[in-house]
């Protein structure tokens, strides 16, 4: 269940900094799937949080050097076992997609909700995050009737020439499959 503050109920909150108001007439249209892991390619830990409220430490992993003031954000990460943590009111822009364009309409953070899987582009998701994908993202198309089918992508389509997150392991099919199947609960 989703709030009337764009918050999702039943899940850990740690709000970032990183994040704006949203202009109130474009509507939210749009849903971005990402891949993270800190240190790169490894999972667990609290980096990733760490990162999204500007915590990480630069000397406990060489990469974090890079990276640790970049100031990013998503709206919710899916952790390893479907852990679903919010960072971002679905209601404010959070920072995840950069430079970006989805069909000809640039700037996608205005008007899409960013959702990170922890992973990698070349390690297989789990089924506990397949689960809490679905979950989540009907909660979302209710919510936000904008959101449908067509208009839920990979970063590495908004961003080709710069991200290929969630990576060609990411089951696109799976997932849109499992969007389109009716809840038991619903006949």
């Amino acid at each position: 269940m989703i709030d009337s503050n764009g918050w999702l109920q039943e899940c850990k909150h740690v709000p970032s900094p990183f994040c704006d108001s949203r202009n109130e007439q474009t509507p939210i249209s749009l849903l971005v799937i990402h891949n993270i892991s800190l240190p790169p390619g490894q999972f667990g830990g609290p980096y990733i949080e760490q990162f999204f409220t500007g915590n990480l430490n630069p000397d406990e992993h060489p990469f974090f050097k890079v990276i640790h003031n970049m100031g990013v954000s998503a709206h919710c990460l899916i952790r390893r076992d479907g852990e679903v943590v919010q960072f971002v009111s679905f209601l404010d822009r959070a920072w995840h997609a950069g430079v970006s364009s989805f069909d000809g309409v640039e700037k996608c953070n205005d008007y899409s909700i960013g959702i990170e899987m922890e992973g990698s582009d070349f390690v297989a998701y789990t089924e506990a995050q397949y689960q809490s994908l679905v979950r989540l993202t009907k909660q979302l198309m209710a919510a936000y009737p904008a959101i449908t089918l067509p208009r839920i992508t990979g970063h590495q389509f908004i961003a080709p020439l710069r991200k290929s997150d969630p990576g060609l392991v990411f089951d696109w099919s799976k997932y849109r499959r499992e969007l389109k199947r009716k809840d038991k609960s619903n006949g």
